[in-house]
């Protein structure tokens, strides 16, 4: 595949959704003691690295891409996981001035324990201690988001969704206004890990289960082409269903096209690849690009990131470039 990766630089979008924050603590077992009050040894917690997840992942992989203006949209709680995400965000190069602090809410933040050993080479992931909200947002934190979005959604060309948590940031009226901006003519593209089938008048971009959970395991997670062209059906606009290793199927005025995944070899982490994508979808669609050919770099975007293990890594242009076999 041929394009002008410079393209990319055109476009304007905003990220509306659940945002993460991302700790890794490395811990070196080498010097753990037996704890002299407890019959545990502890984790020596070495290095602590933090890095944007969710739909702040999606902002990293677009920043990434360098286009002219990335928006984030969401809530954060009063705290300090609060106050790194944002300070990544912004440091990165995004705009956070539609982020909404409430004392209410707690970050959603993913800490991921990595212990090794004597030998470098050998790192186990122990289980993620999670931070996240178990109530849905005040009327008055909503009402806050949905002028924010009208606000953004006036100066981008395309709206990205990430719509992740159970008691999230996409609450029903926030879905509804996503719609009616869809509706209205903004290119907007979801993803939704639960709820792509309330989605209408926007791109969604489910995995091949996500999509089958849509039509309650009537159309089998197989029938890649099937359940791309039923959910543009549902959603009266193109649809994306990503398969993994298969690439994706992109269904457009009922006629479905195979996109093919960039083969990759060795050692893969498929953890944060639906962003990567998203990402890079978007950034090619703000920039003009057909969404066959969209949809084209975003796999090679993710072909990118999977090599990329035990962080939630970026794709630059360049990477990209390289994976489409472009010099």
């Amino acid at each position: 595949m041929k394009c002008d990766m410079d393209r990319l630089g055109k476009g304007r979008i905003a990220v509306i959704g659940d945002f993460c924050l991302d700790v890794y603590w490395h811990a070196d077992m080498t010097k753990s003691e037996l704890s002299r009050e407890t019959p545990h040894f502890p984790l020596p917690v070495v290095k602590e690295r933090l890095s944007p997840g969710g739909a702040g992942n999606v902002v990293a992989n677009l920043l990434a891409l360098a286009p002219k203006k990335v928006y984030a949209v969401g809530v954060f709680g009063d705290d300090w996981r609060g106050l790194a995400l944002k300070d990544l965000l912004k440091k990165s190069g995004a705009d956070v001035s539609s982020v909404v602090t409430d004392r209410a809410r707690v970050t959603n933040t993913y800490i991921k324990p990595l212990r090794k050993g004597y030998a470098d080479n050998v790192v186990y992931e122990d289980p993620r201690l999670d931070f996240t909200n178990y109530c849905a947002l005040s009327a008055a934190t909503e009402r806050r988001i949905l002028a924010h979005l009208d606000r953004v959604a006036a100066k981008v060309d395309v709206l990205c969704v990430c719509d992740q948590m159970p008691f999230g940031c996409i609450t029903p009226a926030v879905r509804e206004r996503v719609a009616a901006l869809g509706k209205a003519g903004l290119s907007v593209i979801v993803d939704s890990r639960d709820r792509i089938g309330l989605y209408t008048d926007v791109t969604v971009k489910p995995n091949e289960i996500e999509a089958s959970r849509v039509f309650k395991g009537r159309i089998a997670p197989t029938a890649f082409e099937r359940l791309a062209v039923e959910l543009e059906r549902r959603t009266h606009r193109p649809a994306i269903v990503t398969a993994g290793e298969r690439g994706c199927y992109v269904s457009q005025g009922g006629a479905v096209e195979h996109v093919p995944a960039v083969e990759v070899s060795g050692e893969i982490d498929f953890c944060g690849a639906g962003d990567t994508f998203l990402s890079a979808v978007a950034c090619a669609t703000a920039a003009g690009f057909p969404l066959v050919e969209a949809a084209s770099i975003a796999c090679a975007a993710s072909s990118v990131t999977i090599k990329k293990l035990r962080t939630t890594g970026t794709a630059s242009r360049a990477e990209i470039a390289r994976a489409l076999g472009m010099r």
